[in-house]
């Protein structure tokens, strides 16, 4: 900086005094030589020009004294200067190492070259960094230490429903995160975000920016992971259950069409021989019942993965919404976007959608709509009724919970694994300021 420079005039001072110095240590060599000289028995004008000769000769080797020494200095003061101002790139010219000065020329050449890598360093470090920052599937904040937001990545944005420009600069408080920046760590928290509503497992740590101290928040989504482990956990009951009870129902049956053979066959003319072949029917028909009712919640043990291959969006929403015919489903495609899914589970999925939609809608005379809309790298389906809405929405998605009198429980518990079986969600809630419900599927293009 200017500020730290040394003023004109004692520079100047400093190079004089090397002049001087030179010039006063070759004085008595150059006084002897003139008196020599003069002494000499040669004419006035051979005396005059050679004695101007000594005397030139004398500054000039001064000067070029000064020269050799003040030039490097120079050269150097420019170097760090340069290094000073981040400039890591301007070499000074190679000289031997034999001399002081090219020992100091080297070092100041070698320094340069290792801040060099160092911020080349530093540069990559920060390059990874903002790449992982961006990429990790994980909400991170970074409060100062008067609670004002610093930093935040792209999850972040998603979570809290905001762009960066918005967010920065505004107080913990003013975003709802002021509680999390007191307590104990980690910790679990449900709470419904912009993003959606779901379990959180929050971390907070401390690190200085600038010699600041500031404050980092961690949200980590283990919902999809919980809900993976309750689907393990569902798919091992309904394995055990269906084995079991078919192991049961076998028998069951084929023991009822026997006694109903014999009855028939031995007391066809009894009076009760009617109530006792109607028995056995109806332990014939509810066994093959409930031999269906578990081959249906056995899809949720069975469902593999999926066979992904192009999907064209428009197509597939115009399909399944020709399927249901009892009220006509309005379809609203959005883009002609392709999917990267497997289409049986995918239409599967919307089967499900529409059908609780419809069902909803036919008791209050309502309709039912599909539409799609492109946000970023995700395309989001959504399926609108006009029913009653939604009374509860935490239990849906449990296998054998439903609230239907003929239902089975698993069509949302098997959207939903479809969904996230192509990296994807699901969220069913009440229309906002409208009579009904709306289920949203969230897919990555």
């Amino acid at each position: 900086m200017a500020g730290d420079r040394e003023p004109p005039h004692r520079r100047l001072s400093g190079e004089r005094s090397i002049v001087i110095l030179l010039t006063v240590s070759a004085l008595p060599a150059a006084l002897v030589a003139l008196d020599a000289l003069w002494r000499w028995p040669y004419a006035l004008e051979v005396r005059w020009t050679l004695a101007t000769a000594i005397v030139v000769t004398w500054l000039v080797c001064a000067a070029m004294a000064y020269h050799r020494v003040v030039s490097p200095l120079q050269v150097i003061a420019n170097l760090l200067g340069a290094l000073r101002e981040g400039d890591y790139a301007i070499r000074g010219l190679a000289t031997s190492r034999s001399s002081a000065l090219g020992l100091v020329m080297h070092e100041v050449n070698t320094l340069g070259e290792t801040l060099q890598r160092q911020r080349l360093s530093a540069v990559e470090s920060s390059a990874l960094l903002a790449s992982v920052m961006n990429e990790i599937d994980v909400a991170i904040y970074a409060f100062d230490r008067d609670e004002q937001l610093r930093l935040v990545n792209p999850a972040g944005e998603r979570l809290v429903g905001e762009r960066a420009e918005r967010m920065l600069g505004r107080s913990a408080e003013s975003l709802g995160f002021a509680d999390y920046l007191r307590g104990e760590t980690p910790r679990m928290v449900e709470r419904g975000f912009a993003g959606g509503t779901a379990r959180w497992e929050l971390r907070r740590s401390h690190f200085r920016r600038d010699g600041l101290p500031h404050t980092l928040l961690v949200f980590a989504d283990i919902s999809l992971t919980l809900r993976q482990q309750e689907q393990q956990a569902w798919q091992r009951i309904v394995r055990v259950l269906s084995h079991e009870i078919n192991n049961s129902l076998a028998p069951i049956k084929s023991m009822a069409h026997s006694v109903r053979r014999i009855v028939e066959r031995e007391m066809p003319e009894s009076p009760r021989s009617g109530e006792v072949r109607q028995a056995l029917t109806t332990i014939a028909t509810r066994s093959d019942a409930l031999g269906r009712f578990m081959a249906s919640y056995a899809r949720l043990a069975r469902l593999p993965k999926p066979s992904r291959g192009a999907v064209r969006l428009r197509a597939l929403l115009q399909r399944v919404a020709r399927l249901d015919e009892r009220i006509p489903v309005v379809v609203n495609p959005g883009p002609d976007v392709t999917l990267q899914a497997d289409a049986d589970q995918l239409e599967q999925l919307l089967i499900n959608l529409v059908q609780n939609a419809v069902d909803a809608s036919l008791e209050s005379g309502g309709t039912v709509s599909l539409t799609a809309r492109v946000d970023g790298r995700w395309v989001e389906i959504a399926v609108e009724d006009e029913g009653p809405g939604v009374a509860d929405a935490t239990s849906l998605f449990v296998p054998f919970f439903t609230t239907k009198p003929n239902g089975s429980g698993i069509g949302l518990a098997l959207s939903r694994q479809i969904a996230e079986a192509h990296g994807g969600t699901i969220a069913l809630g009440n229309r906002p300021g409208r009579r009904g419900a709306s289920a949203r599927v969230r897919l990555p293009l």
